[in-house]
């Protein structure tokens, strides 16, 4: 029992950090609304390029609830959509803040998220979500 309550809070506090919304340096965006920013990871605007974590990661589940209003089955239903219409194309998933950052850090037309603890020079914050 023990053990299940520590992976509980393990889990808990693995989501709780603040997540920041990231580009490019540069990028000449210097500050993003969280509407604004779901427009990019909803396919609704092409100006950036969305970089995504893979399926099962706690920070993409907490930024679709915080940011998209959406769960994932929602927001993989409407890049369906886009992809078999060829109105868009699915964003590039990474399975680390390591590799979000790294990818968004090599294109200055990306925007990704990634743990605010995790942020360095390589990438510029414009939004950051409790």
């Amino acid at each position: 029992m023990c053990v299940a309550a520590g992976l509980v809070l393990a889990c808990v506090q693995a989501t709780a950090g603040e997540i920041a919304v990231i580009v490019n340096p540069k990028n000449p965006a210097t500050r993003m609304f969280s509407e604004q920013a779901a427009q990019f990871f909803l396919g609704k605007s092409t100006l950036f390029t969305p970089v995504e974590y893979t399926d099962g990661t706690a920070i993409k589940n907490d930024f679709y609830q915080k940011v998209l209003n959406k769960d994932t089955a929602q927001v993989k239903a409407i890049w369906s959509k886009l992809v078999f219409t060829g109105k868009g194309a699915a964003p590039k998933e990474y399975g680390s803040a390591a590799e979000v950052k790294k990818a968004v850090a090599h294109d200055p037309q990306a925007i990704g998220y990634i743990d605010k603890a995790a942020v360095d020079d390589s990438v510029k914050v414009i939004l950051t979500v409790q």
